[in-house]
């Protein structure tokens, strides 16, 4: 085991679909036909091999610790546990959306900073502005000749 989940095949991720129901309940502590009542309820949906097999990958058997230790530890029925892991599902994928708002928001400001300092650059330099409120205006009344 790697980090606290089950060894991968190689060019495996924690996504890949790898085990089959029966490896995956050892792996998870849990009798294969818990793992079966969990995918009617709706609380793992592991992938499926083109025969219809049931497939987890390692991330499905760590929802399936957690599911466990919900249910053992504190007490969670499985209404409550479905509901923990749709609102934590909710939870990612707004962190996800947030932290691409967040790229988006520095790629504006580094895009307007670009803008600006072009804009700038274009001035001429011999100009001065001049601010109209406080000039002076010399009055010169026109000579009799």
């Amino acid at each position: 085991m790697t980090s606290g989940g089950p060894a991968l095949p190689p060019g495996a991720n924690p996504d890949s679909p790898v085990f089959v129901i029966s490896v995956a309940a050892e792996l998870a502590g849990l009798h294969a036909q818990t793992l079966r009542s969990y995918d009617r309820l709706g609380l793992v949906s592991p992938g499926r091999s083109p025969g219809g097999g049931r497939r987890y990958s390692a991330r499905d058997i760590a929802l399936l610790r957690e599911v466990q230790r919900l249910s053992q530890e504190e007490g969670v029925n499985l209404a409550g546990i479905k509901r923990i892991i749709e609102l934590e599902q909710l939870v990612d994928e707004l962190r996800a959306r947030l932290d691409e708002m967040a790229h988006d928001l520095m790629a504006a400001h580094a895009a307007a900073d670009q803008a600006a300092a072009s804009v700038h650059a274009s001035y001429r330099r011999d100009l001065v502005p001049v601010d109209r409120r406080q000039a002076l205006v010399v009055w010169r009344p026109k000579t009799r000749e």
